[in-house]
């Protein structure tokens, strides 16, 4: 009988190497029997599917045996080895060979000071069948010397295609040198006569020097691609196999430095064990060539175990493997090294002439690609001649550069037109040594008339570089077409090379989008927004004298309806009815300089539930309110009521206005408060509305918006996917939005934007979108659907200052990770480059021991739900006022961007928050469990040297808190070295969008309310009662634990209590004769004593606690 152990991978490594990384192998000890696997350099996530295989005595009792699983970095080029963690595993957990399932078993310290974390995964299970152990060589061959041609997908067929038939045994097999067509069939290798052919279950591959794999058609050689391999060729045949996964190759060469193992992506533990992902390809190794690269590891999907991170409690359930894709892209963040800020080409302009020489630097945009432009300024005209035919002139320009052409609006009757348009040509896109500016005159029939050109020559052009002054326009002369001389009429042009730096750019007519015409044109330029002034608005209703109901013989149930705008708020009904009600209730409104909204008071009358009698108003404009600063009380007013009457005697005067009571009140506007009109979790500015409160800035944020890669169709276009995309970035009350770049999937923008830091602990919001109000719509279908139309969301990224370095650029690219109904989806990546400066340290240092909020929030803080009701209301004004402004920053943006659905229910938010908490306390559990072994002498060691120090520490006390510091600076200072290189990321993982059911997506994204099926909606409501049962059923534990605690000394059992009572009368005479540090010592030793001296039943306390009485039995 054999145990078979077989080491699939492991996930989240401590790096070992000093750079970050590590090179990992498992080694297993059972029974002084002791086997490795083979290494795997530079990767924290390595993935092996090697089985070691142990002799195992069926006749011994091995339930008090374990299995050793240790993993450890191997250094090079010294032989040497780094411990990265262990797992123990009882043998009473063996099972036989078809139970085994895939288990993931957290890394253990052997020391308390080690620094451990990660896990690896492993199946483990008895064989009788004869199986060989995959062990590592002792040298690797060189990786592959070119790297795989692309990083296109390449799907396998459904089910593996059997392996080539045997050739004779005199046939050599073809040499690694040797290329082959692709049409002409190669030799294979075939298995040894002597043994059976391998089982059809699916299993990984198994290295054997006796048994020779098939080799692909065309061999492998130093020089080959990687690609060239078939799967079907490497793996063995399994009818198990339903359908294979994508592969996904590497654009990246593999260093030559490095061994020739690529990183590859683990399989999760969780519920998405089926979709396993392997970026790059595995090694494995075969007796004739002993490497070759295989680009799949296959699993059945089974049994899996839904387990979270940091050791959590698992629940095994079966996994559709259909349910969940494969997922075939990259999540990581990757980083870049674009050239930032370049110099001048060619002695610093086109062409190699100009005013400048190439020692001038663009330093403006020193955080973006420089692009290159030439740019065409028409000012004006003047003496333009007049139309034969019509004695006017209609007068337009058009500028000409290659095959692209760029026109000015025309005027009707105007012989001395002013234009001052710009035009941009972009530089990659000039086709053409000159540059053409004609003048026509528009005509109603026929061809326009040409009324002169002014022609330039391109190697001509002067640069201009900011923050030199703009190049001032000139006079030209027009000239004939056909070059007879020169014509009536000048215009007045400015023409300069330049950069997207330019003061010009932004309002500058884009050679990139000539095919834009009409109000698209604004629609694609890049903008600078700014979010309106925000203030809350408190109105405190006192009182109110003299109520008037309409019916006399009945006293008023007097209640008063507040309204701004579309925010209504009403007070409680007054409890006693009477014509002077009293109420002295707050409520608070949401308004936005400029204050367009009036405060509309209502007092009204309960007639019926569901009636109400209007019994006077009044309407006041807010800029009549106070505006206070701090907490100081504002004064009352009294304002009279207007009416209509509608006595029996009064029938002729309805429409009369009269006064017939008055109401008390207290309104002012809080400029002490920060309107949040986004999710606290990702604020971006946190300073009060006025700004007297306002303190000086601490830094800078620059963001150069360098460009995407690789976006997803977004719409059709010509029977065809398309994507318009721009890029919107917020912080604080500045909002920025790129221009458009069209019909592209990797569009470069190249703008650097900055913003001044008042807080580090913000979050800057980028997300890309796909604009949908080019024009087109309105061709086609009318502005009703152009108004229609929404802007498609492509992705969304969060950068947190406060995780940011001072004065370092960070230039990554960003996945954009989108959660849709079918599941988790990169829809591409944005590249930026984050800069922050820090302008005072001592300012950074002080504002870290402040409070987050202004100070208003604290002395007088809003309830739970006043924030979330002022929060939607403030995100509604910020999107309104915003979408008012040329262009528009549409409400589907802004919603998007301010994360306005946050707030809802979503069961995968709920697993992932649960899953926090509990990566949290696994701290704790370990240090539990540490300390459980000390206390258990499991390390005889260990538990002597805990004992030496709690001796030393029971000595001298004073030194137990500076240990505990110094401890924790240490720490601190190991940490330092392992701290991330990055700024953070979306992690599909922390996410729990990884392993999310598909019912669970589609109710995440169901309306509010809801829009599904009865029957859907019953499963789902039974779904969440079972959920709020467990969590009823720990709250019940929790209450029951605290209720006995209460009845120590509550004589609800007067045994218990007396028993109590009297051991604390005995405690306290003892303790009070006795040292403290008597009693510590005491108490310790007896916390440390040997197992020798243990008892496996539970301690006297702990059953004198149990039997304490709780409330349960008075529940109903």
């Amino acid at each position: 009988m054999k145990l078979v152990v077989e080491i699939v991978d492991a996930h989240d490594l401590m790096p070992r190497d000093g750079e970050g990384s590590a090179s990992p192998f498992v080694e297993i000890d059972f029974g002084n029997q002791r086997s490795r696997t083979t290494t795997i350099p530079k990767n924290l996530n390595p993935v092996w599917n090697q089985k070691l295989l142990f002799n195992f005595d069926q006749a011994k009792n091995h339930h008090h045996q374990t299995i050793e699983v240790c993993v450890y970095h191997e250094k090079r080029p010294i032989p040497s080895r780094t411990f990265l963690g262990r797992a123990r595993i009882p043998c009473s957990a063996i099972v036989k060979k078809g139970e085994e399932v895939y288990q993931t078993f957290q890394l253990e310290k052997k020391r308390f000071f080690s620094s451990i974390k990660g896990e690896v995964g492993l199946k483990i299970y008895l064989s009788s069948e004869t199986e060989q152990s995959s062990l590592a060589p002792s040298s690797s061959p060189p990786p592959p010397s070119n790297p795989p041609p692309s990083s296109k997908n390449i799907t396998e067929p459904s089910s593996p295609a059997p392996s080539s038939s045997p050739s004779p045994p005199s046939s050599p097999p073809p040499s690694s040198k040797t290329k082959t067509k692709p049409s002409s069939p190669a030799p294979s290798s075939s298995l040894s006569p002597s043994r059976p052919p391998p089982s059809s279950k699916n299993r990984p591959l198994i290295h054997d020097p006796s048994i020779s794999l098939p080799i692909s058609e065309k061999p492998l050689s130093s020089s080959s691609n990687i690609s060239e391999v078939p799967v079907s060729n490497i793996l063995y045949s399994s009818p198990s196999i339903s359908q294979a996964a994508p592969i996904e190759r590497s654009n990246s060469p593999v260093p030559e430095a490095e061994s020739p193992v690529p990183e590859a992506e683990s399989p999760r533990s969780s519920a998405e064990e089926p979709k396993e992902e392997i970026k790059e390809p595995v090694e494995a190794q075969v007796a004739a060539n002993q490497h070759i690269y295989l680009h799949q590891v296959f699993h059945q999907p089974a049994i899996s175990f839904n387990k979270g991170p940091q050791g959590i409690p698992s629940t095994m359930q079966q996994v559709n493997p259909n349910s969940h894709p494969i997922p075939q892209d990259d999540y990581t963040l990757k980083e870049m090294d674009p050239q930032l800020g370049e110099r001048w080409p060619g002695g610093g302009v086109y062409g190699g002439r100009g005013w400048m020489s190439g020692e001038r630097f663009a330093t403006t945009y020193d955080l973006v690609e420089q692009m290159y432009y030439l740019y065409v300024r028409v000012v004006k005209a003047k003496d333009l001649p007049p139309s034969v035919l019509t004695g006017n002139c209609d007068p337009y320009v058009e500028v000409k550069l290659g095959n692209y052409k760029g026109r000015t609006k025309h005027f009707d009757k105007k012989m001395n037109p002013e234009w001052n348009q710009v035009f941009a040509f972009a530089k990659d896109q000039i086709q053409s040594s000159s540059l053409e500016v004609f003048v026509k005159d528009k005509e109603m029939v026929g061809r326009d008339d040409y009324l002169g050109r002014v022609v330039f020559d391109m190697n001509e052009v002067p640069t201009r570089v900011p923050p030199d002054s703009p190049l001032a326009p000139q006079w030209y002369k027009l000239e004939d077409l056909r070059g007879g001389g020169k014509v009536r009429g000048d215009i007045m042009l400015a023409v300069w090379l330049g950069t997207q730096a330019d003061e010009a750019f932004p309002e500058a007519w884009h050679s990139e989008a000539a095919s834009v015409h009409g109000e698209g044109i604004s629609s694609i330029r890049s903008k600078v927004y700014v979010s309106p002034k925000l203030w809350y608005l408190r109105v405190n209703v006192i009182e109110a004298q003299d109520i008037q109901p309409n019916d006399r013989s009945r006293a008023p149930e007097v209640s008063v309806k507040a309204q701004v705008g579309s925010q209504v708020l009403r007070t409680k009904i007054c409890p006693t009815p009477t014509t002077n009600p009293l109420w002295n209730e707050d409520m608070i409104f949401v308004a936005a300089e400029p204050f367009e909204e009036q405060l509309v008071l209502t007092v009204e009358d309960r007639v019926h539930h569901s009636k109400d009698d209007v019994l006077g108003r009044i309407s006041m404009p807010l800029t009549v309110f106070e505006k206070r600063l701090d907490h100081r009380p504002v004064n009352s007013t009294w304002f009279n009521l207007e009416r209509f009457g509608f006595g029996v005697l009064e029938a002729d005067r309805r429409r009369e206005l009269k006064f017939s009571s008055r109401i008390h009140v207290r309104v002012c506007l809080e400029g002490g408060y920060h309107v949040l009109d986004e999710s606290t979790m990702y604020i971006s500015d946190q300073r009060p509305t006025a700004r007297q409160l306002w303190k000086q800035p601490i830094g800078i944020l620059e963001v150069g918006i360098l460009g995407a890669q690789g976006l997803l169709p977004m719409k059709m276009k010509d029977s065809r996917g398309c994507t318009d995309a721009y890029c919107v970035a917020r912080y604080g009350q500045k909002w920025v939005r790129t221009r458009t770049i069209l019909d592209t999937f990797n569009p470069k923008w190249n703008e650097q934007y900055t913003w001044e830091v008042y807080d580090p602990c913000t979050v800057i919001t980028l997300g890309i979108f796909d604009n949908c109000h080019l024009g087109g719509a309105e061709k086609q279908h009318g502005g009703a659907a152009a108004a229609a139309a929404r802007d498609s969301r492509i992705g969304k990224v969060r950068i947190r200052l406060s995780t940011l370095e001072s004065h370092r650029t960070y230039v990554h690219s960003y996945p954009l990770l989108v959660l849709q109904p079918t599941g988790l989806k990169k829809m591409g990546e944005l590249q930026l480059a984050v800069r922050f400066t820090s302008l005072s340290l001592a300012n950074m240092i002080y504002i870290y021991g402040h409070p987050l909020l202004p100070k208003m929030h604290y002395l007088h803080p809003l309830t739970v739900n006043q924030v979330d009701s002022l929060r939607y209301q403030a995100m509604n004004i910020v999107a309104t006022r915003l979408g008012r402004a040329e262009p528009p920053l549409r409400k589907e943006v802004v919603e998007y961007m301010l994360d306005v659905d946050s707030h809802m229910w979503s069961m995968r938010r709920s697993k992932a928050n649960f899953f926090r908490i509990m990566s949290l306390l696994s701290g704790v559990i370990t240090m539990t469990r540490w300390f459980g072994n000390v206390c258990h002498w499991r390390n005889p060691i260990t538990s002597v040297l805990v004992h030496i120090l709690f001796l030393i520490l029971i000595w001298y006390p004073e030194l137990i808190l500076p240990t505990v510091f110094l401890y924790m600076f240490l720490i601190g200072l190991w940490n330092y070295r392992f701290r991330p290189r990055h700024p953070p990321h979306m992690d599909p993982k922390l996410s729990w969008a990884e392993a999310v059911q598909p019912d669970e997506l589609d109710e995440e994204f169901d309306t509010f309310p809801t829009s599904r099926s009865p029957d859907r909606v019953h499963m789902r409501y039974d779904r969440l009662r079972s959920v709020a049962g467990r969590i009823q059923t720990v709250v019940g534990d929790l209450a029951t634990q605290g209720e006995r605690f209460q009845s120590l000394l509550s004589w609800r059992d007067p045994r218990a209590t007396s028993l109590f009572i009297m051991f604390s009368l005995c405690a306290a005479l003892v303790l009070y004769m006795t040292p403290f540090r008597a009693v510590a010592l005491v108490a310790g030793l007896y916390m440390l004593r040997h197992p020798r001296f243990r008892s496996k039943l539970p301690s006297i306390p702990n059953n004198f606690f149990k039997r304490l009485p709780p409330r349960t039995d008075s529940l109903l």
